[in-house]
C-alpha cells in the first residue's frame, strides 16, 4: 500500500488526508519521530503547565505520550474529520481532558492570545508544498493565526525537515514579527530510525524549531545548535541558513554511505566543525573495502593529535594500508586539527559518537569499536604562530609521536605537510635544570637521506681525501634540516644555503638551532638570481640541490617550481657543476604528463640522469651528472653504493646514529634511468 505522497501537492489537500486516515486504520502515522525521539527538546521548551495547542494532530500519538508525561492542557486540531473523530473515539475515555476540534489552521476560531506553545510536528512541511506565492499567502496565514493565538513570550515548537523554501520563509519571516529564532538539529529521530534498521528510514534530517514571540525586538536574535550542544548566535540570517544547509549535505553523504559500498572508489571526505566555530575539528576519511570472509564489519581509527601528517594516515595509499592491517570492511580514519583542544580519547570518542554512528553501514546497529595507537589523544603544543610575506602565517610546534618529541615547521597554507622536523632530545646537565636539544643526525624527510647519498658521491668523485673541502650549494633552507645534517656528517663539505625568506633563517637559528660558521652560510637572495650569479661569476660548487616548494598549490607539481627547471636554468646547473659535479633535485608531482616533461627537460641538458622514488612518498630524488659514464644504471648503482656505504659510516663515525641509516642494497635496486 502507497501510504505516503506521489506528489508533494497532495500534502495540501483535505481529501488526501482523509483518504490518507481511512487507509492507515488505527496505527498512528508518526512523520519525523516519536515522542521518547523528541523527549529532550519537548521538557526542554515545553512546560506541564503550559497550555498548548497541537497543529495538525492527525492521528499522531505525540499528543498521547504528551498527556501520559503530565502535559495535561492540550488541544488538538486537525484539517481532516476523519482524523478528528479517530481521535476523539480513542481519547474520550483514557484521556477526557484532552480536546480534539475539527478545524482549519489557517483560519483559526480561539481567541487571541490563548496558547502558550503552538506545536507542529510536520504540518508547516504539508502545507508549504512548494515555493508559489498561493502557497507562500496560504503560510503567512498560518503563521499569523499562530502569533495572534500566542502569548507574549509563547513558543512555537516546530518539527520540519526544513526544505530550502522553508528555511528562507522561516529566517525571513519569524525576526520580522518579533520572534527569537532557533534551530536544533534533532539527532534522535535519525538515531531512533537507523536502530530500528528501518528500509523507510528518512534519508534527511530533522530539526526542531523554536520560535519565540516578543512585543518588541530591538536587532534579531538567531540561533543554532547541534543536538544538546551549546547555541551558536549568529547576526546574519543567511549564516543561520547555511548552517542548517551543512547538516543537510552531511546527511546526503551519510545515507549514500548508509546503503552501498564505496569500495573500488576513492574514499569520501568529511570535515566535521563545533557549531561556534569556523575551523575544523575533526577530519573523517571513509574507507571499504569488498567484503570478504574473516573481516570485520566497521570501526573507526583515531589518529593520535601530530600523527595525521605520516604516510599511513595523512595519504590515502597509506589509509588504505591500515584498513587493511586493522581488517575492517569499512573503516572511518579520525584525525584531529591544530589549534584545538582534546583532554582525553574518551571524550574525544563520546564527541564523535553521534557522526562515527552515521557513517556505519546499512544493518550495522552493534557497538563500534574504536581503534587507536595507544590510550591517550598525544600531544600537540604550539611554540610559536608567525607570519611570513612569502609563505604566510606558519607554526613552529612540538608533538609527541611514538615515543618522541618533534619539533615541526608548519605553513598553514598546506598543513598537512611538514617543511621541518627535528627529533628533539632532553639533556640532563649535572646540578642545572634539563634542556632540550636538536639531534642533528635526525633526517624526518626521507628524501633528505637519498639527497646527502648524492652530496656524498659528489664530494668525493674528484678528490677523495677528507682534508680537501668540497663546496655545495642548497636551494631552499626551511627549518636548515638538512644542512645541519650535512654540515655535521660530511665535515669535508662547505655549504652554502640560498633562502628566499629571511623569515625562515630566523626561524632556523631560534628554533632549529642552525648555526652559521665558515663551513656553512646563509645567503638572503632568490634562489634562480643566485644561480644565474654564479654561472656569469663563474663560480663553481661540486654539488647543487634544490629542495624547495611551490606556493601555487593548484599546480601538479609541488616540488619544485616549475620556473626552477626552464631550460636557461638548468643550463647556468650545468656550468655550475663542472664536468665531475652533481645536481639533485627533490621532485614532487602529483601530474605524469608534467612529471614526464619535468624529466625530459632535465634530460635534454643533461647526459647523465636517474632517479630514486621513495616507497611511502611521492617524493622522487632525480640525480644529473654532465660526465657521461654514469650513462648506465650500473655505473650509478655502484658509484651510489660506494657513496651510501661512506654515508653510513661518516654518520657513525660522528655519532649522529648507532646504526646505518641507509639500505643500501634496497636504495641501489630501486635506482632507474
Amino acid at each position: 500500500m502507497n501510504l505516503l505522497p506521489k506528489t508533494r501537492e497532495e500534502f495540501a489537500q483535505t481529501d488526501y488526508w482523509n483518504e490518507f486516515f481511512k487507509k492507515r486504520g488505527e496505527k498512528a502515522f508518526e512523520w519525523y519521530g516519536e515522542y521518547l525521539d523528541l523527549c529532550d527538546h519537548i521538557h526542554k521548551y515545553i512546560k506541564p503547565v503550559d497550555k498548548i495547542l497541537m497543529l495538525g494532530c492527525g492521528n499522531s500519538k505525540l499528543s498521547m505520550d504528551m498527556y501520559d508525561s503530565e502535559y495535561r492542557d492540550i488541544t488538538n486540531i486537525d484539517i481532516s474529520p476523519v482524523a478528528v473523530k479517530k481521535m476523539l473515539e480513542q481519547n474520550a475515555r483514557t484521556r477526557p481532558d484532552m480536546k480534539f476540534l475539527q478545524m482549519d489552521a489557517t483560519a483559526m476560531t480561539f481567541p487571541d492570545e490563548s496558547f502558550s506553545v503552538a506545536l507542529d510536528k510536520g504540518t508547516l512541511d504539508a502545507l508549504f508544498v512548494d515555493d508559489a506565492p498561493e502557497t507562500k499567502a496560504v503560510v503567512e496565514n498560518y503563521f499569523k493565526e499562530i502569533l495572534r493565538t500566542m502569548r507574549n513570550g509563547g513558543r512555537y515548537f516546530c518539527v520540519s525537515l526544513l526544505q530550502e523554501h522553508i528555511l528562507n520563509f522561516l529566517v525571513e519571516f519569524l525576526p520580522r514579527h518579533n520572534c527569537m529564532l532557533r534551530i536544533v538539529h534533532c539527532l534522535g529521530v535519525e538515531q531512533a530510525n537507523k536502530e530500528k534498521n528501518a528500509d523507510d528510514a528518512m534519508k534527511m534530517p530533522v530539526f526542531v524549531v523554536i520560535a519565540t514571540k516578543f512585543k518588541s525586538l530591538p536587532m534579531p536574535i538567531l540561533e543554532f545548535g547541534l543536538g544538546n550542544d551549546k547555541m551558536q548566535r549568529f547576526t546574519e540570517s543567511s549564516e543561520l541558513s547555511n548552517a542548517v544547509r551543512s547538516v543537510q549535505k552531511a546527511a546526503l553523504v551519510f545515507n549514500g554511505l548508509a546503503r552501498s559500498s564505496i569500495a573500488g572508489h576513492d574514499e569520501v571526505t568529511l570535515d566535521l566543525y563545533r557549531a561556534s566555530e569556523n575551523t575544523p575539528r575533526y577530519s573523517i576519511y571513509i574507507l571499504d573495502q569488498a567484503a570478504a570472509r574473516g573481516l570485520n564489519k566497521y570501526a573507526a581509527f583515531i589518529v593520535p593529535q601530530g600523527r595525521e601528517i605520516e604516510w599511513l594516515f595523512g595519504t590515502p595509499s597509506g589509509r588504505k594500508k591500515l584498513q587493511a592491517s586493522a581488517n575492517f570492511q569499512r573503516l572511518a580514519v579520525v584525525t584531529l586539527h591544530r589549534d584545538q583542544v582534546y583532554n582525553t580519547l574518551e571524550e574525544v570518542q563520546a564527541e564523535l559518537g553521534d557522526t562515527v554512528f552515521s557513517l556505519a553501514p546499512h544493518g550495522h546497529i552493534k557497538q563500534i569499536p574504536y581503534l587507536s595507537l595507544g590510550s591517550d589523544v598525544g600531544k600537540r603544543e604550539t611554540l610559536i604562530s608567525g607570519f611570513s610575506k612569502i609563505s604566510g602565517e606558519f607554526r613552529i610546534e612540538e608533538v609527541e609521536a611514538g615515543g618522541k618529541t618533534l619539533r615541526r615547521l608548519i605553513f598553514l597554507s598546506n598543513q598537512f605537510v611538514v617543511q621541518s622536523e627535528a627529533l628533539v632530545k632532553t639533556i640532563k646537565i649535572k646540578g642545572k635544570k634539563e634542556r632540550k636539544k636538536i639531534d642533528f643526525g635526525y633526517l624526518a624527510c626521507q628524501h633528505h637521506l637519498y639527497m646527502s647519498v648524492g652530496v656524498q658521491l659528489a664530494t668525493t668523485l674528484q678528490n677523495p681525501k677528507k682534508d680537501v673541502q668540497k663546496d655545495v650549494l642548497v636551494i631552499g633552507l626551511g627549518g636548515g634540516g638538512l644542512c645541519s645534517f650535512l654540515h655535521a656528517a660530511l665535515p669535508q663539505s662547505r655549504i652554502t644555503a640560498v633562502e628566499i625568506d629571511p623569515i625562515m633563517l630566523e626561524v632556523a637559528e631560534q628554533y632549529f638551532e642552525l648555526k652559521q660558521d665558515k663551513r656553512f652560510h646563509v645567503v638572503i637572495d632568490d634562489g634562480l638570481a643566485f644561480v644565474e650569479r654564479c654561472r656569469n661569476e663563474d663560480i663553481h660548487f661540486d654539488a647543487v640541490l634544490f629542495d624547495v616548494d611551490s606556493k601555487d598549490l593548484s599546480l601538479g607539481m609541488s616540488c619544485p617550481p616549475q620556473g626552477f627547471l626552464a631550460h636557461d636554468v638548468l643550463l647556468h646547473i650545468k656550468e655550475i657543476i663542472g664536468p665531475k659535479g652533481l645536481f639533485m633535485l627533490n621532485l614532487v608531482c602529483r601530474d605524469e604528463t608534467l612529471k614526464t616533461e619535468a624529466i625530459a627537460n632535465l634530460q635534454k641538458v643533461f647526459p647523465a640522469v636517474c632517479s630514486y622514488k621513495l616507497e611511502e612518498d611521492i617524493n622522487e630524488v632525480v640525480y644529473c651528472a654532465n660526465d657521461e659514464k654514469y650513462k648506465t644504471v650500473e655505473h650509478w648503482q655502484k658509484a651510489m653504493g660506494t657513496a651510501g656505504r661512506g654515508l653510513n659510516t661518516t654518520i657513525k663515525e660522528h655519532k649522529l646514529a648507532s646504526e646505518d641509516p641507509l639500505e643500501v642494497a634496497e636504495f641501489l635496486s630501486e635506482l632507474k634511468l
